[in-house]
């Protein structure tokens, strides 16, 4: 009977949608983020990035004159995607949209570094400050104001799809 078929095309996105509090363990677990910018032909410039947090923001750390940057200076719209699971069923993210602060400031740029190399490298002490200094040399930092968040999670799915 047609009654008995299983349904296809469910729409289930409501069932994925990450919580806040969700959202914000999920981008402090220890992962690469994927960090989109725009090219000046109109492509897509994407790059795996380490981030860490600056002022509740994401952030990062980059040279000055690298491209990401330089298609920030000339247009500020920034997508960033942070992603986890193996299989479908594990499937989990966040995308956060928005514009970026293009920040030169040295106490700013220095919160963000101890983020970075506490998070990627080793627990930050005053002993490390000496690297974390050489890591920002020439560098700025990028700070992602959001103004909207898409998430999911496969696993709220418990295994079926």
């Amino acid at each position: 009977m047609a009654d008995e078929q299983p349904q296809r095309g469910v729409k289930q996105r409501n069932k994925i949608v990450m919580s806040q509090e969700e959202i914000d363990e999920f981008l402090l677990g220890r992962r690469s983020m994927t960090m989109s910018t725009i090219n000046p032909d109109g492509s897509i410039h994407s790059i795996a990035m380490w981030y860490g947090f600056l002022e509740g923001c994401i952030g990062i750390e980059s040279k000055a004159k690298a491209q990401k940057v330089m298609n920030l200076r000339r247009n500020p719209n920034l997508t960033v995607l942070v992603e986890d699971g193996e299989t479908y069923e594990t499937l989990r993210g966040v995308t956060l949209i928005g514009k970026a602060e293009i920040i030169d400031d040295p106490d700013r740029m220095f919160e963000l570094g101890i983020s970075v190399f506490d998070r990627y490298m080793a627990p930050y002490t005053e002993e490390m400050k000496g690297a974390v200094e050489m890591m920002l040399h020439k560098r700025v930092v990028v700070k992602l104001n959001v103004e909207r968040t898409i998430s999911w999670d496969h696993r709220k799915l418990g295994g079926g799809y």
